[in-house]
């Protein structure tokens, strides 16, 4: 393979991109902090003396992957759309994941990376006190999309779904995503969901620890209703995902779904309809009984419109 970053006499250099298209661009990286159960619980608790380990490292990732091309010699300066650095406490330490993305000539992979990796120094350096024999592991990209040479999965992302014994019956993509402040209303668009294991989305008003925490609508289900001369817009039926290409009504409880950077569970279809909810006076009838899945999140990210959506179930005996 030939190295672009390499000129005529031997020596690096900085690839002109001059001539590429622009595109959209997103990439997702991930690392870990490893350390002991005891520093762990500091963090979780509050009671590392530097103050809020994880809100310094998040907004350390952040300005890490702004300034990436200040850091790494040969990387583009890029004008970043978007930034997300979110954590997960597990059992031997903090793990982190990072989203970027941009409409441009060239990125995003060396700025997730770098924002993973700053935020992982920037919570040893909060709890270096506490332990210094914590571990920065595992920094990788774990997706990659946009420009010529396509979508990139680490193989870790599929391989994780096979080994448990599932396999994937159907694709689709994110058409819209929507949140709420009141149950029983409509939900309005937004730019994108922040999903947390436990919670569910960040700032809508099914958030909680139970079993409806992500509501997803296929926009096939609303073209039904959009052709009995309904007008219809995103959120109408108070779905937080609208889908697009996937049947989810065939889907089982106990499906899995990866969408966005997140990882979903099914945990319900359909539900009994309210008949004074907003949604039913307006409409005079509502599909998300019939049509409308709902799931718990069991790996937090960001979903948002444009976002690829893959489900999983158990493999059938051949």
């Amino acid at each position: 393979m030939e190295l672009t970053h390499i000129n005529q006499q031997g020596r690096a250099r900085m690839v002109d991109v001059s001539a590429k298209d622009d595109t959209e661009r997103v990439a997702v990286a991930a690392g870990k902090v490893l350390m002991a159960p005891q520093t762990l619980e500091l963090v979780r608790t509050g009671g590392v003396r530097k103050g809020d380990v994880l809100a310094v490292a998040q907004v350390a990732g952040i300005m890490a992957a702004k300034r990436c091309w200040e850091l790494v010699p040969m990387c583009h300066p890029i004008q970043l759309t978007g930034v997300d650095v979110s954590f997960e406490y597990e059992p031997d330490g903090i793990a982190i994941q990072a989203t970027t993305r941009c409409t441009g000539k060239t990125g995003v992979e060396m700025e997730a990376l770098t924002a993973v990796s700053v935020a992982g120094l920037t919570i040893y350096d909060m709890c270096k006190a506490v332990q210094r024999d914590m571990v920065v592991d595992r920094v990788r990209l774990l997706q990659k999309d946009g420009g010529k040479s396509g979508h990139f999965v680490r193989e870790e992302q599929v391989g994780r779904h096979f080994a448990d014994g599932l396999e994937p019956v159907a694709r689709g993509s994110v058409l819209a995503t929507c949140i709420s402040t009141a149950k029983g209303t409509r939900k309005h668009p937004v730019d994108q969901l922040r999903l947390v294991v436990g919670q569910g989305i960040q700032d809508d008003a099914h958030a909680g620890n139970w079993h409806r925490q992500v509501s997803l609508l296929g926009n096939e289900a609303v073209d039904r209703m959009r052709q009995k001369g309904i007008r219809l817009s995103a959120g109408d039926f108070a779905e937080n995902v609208l889908t697009q290409g996937v049947d989810l009504r065939s889907l089982p409880v106990g499906t899995v779904i990866d969408v966005g950077t997140a990882t979903l569970v099914v945990t319900q279809i359909g539900k009994k309809c309210h008949n004074d909810c907003e949604i039913r006076r307006l409409t005079g009838m509502c599909v998300m009984p019939t049509d409308g899945i709902f799931c718990v999140v069991v790996r937090g990210g960001i979903v948002k419109a444009g976002d690829e959506l893959v489900a999983w179930t158990e493999k059938r005996n051949s």
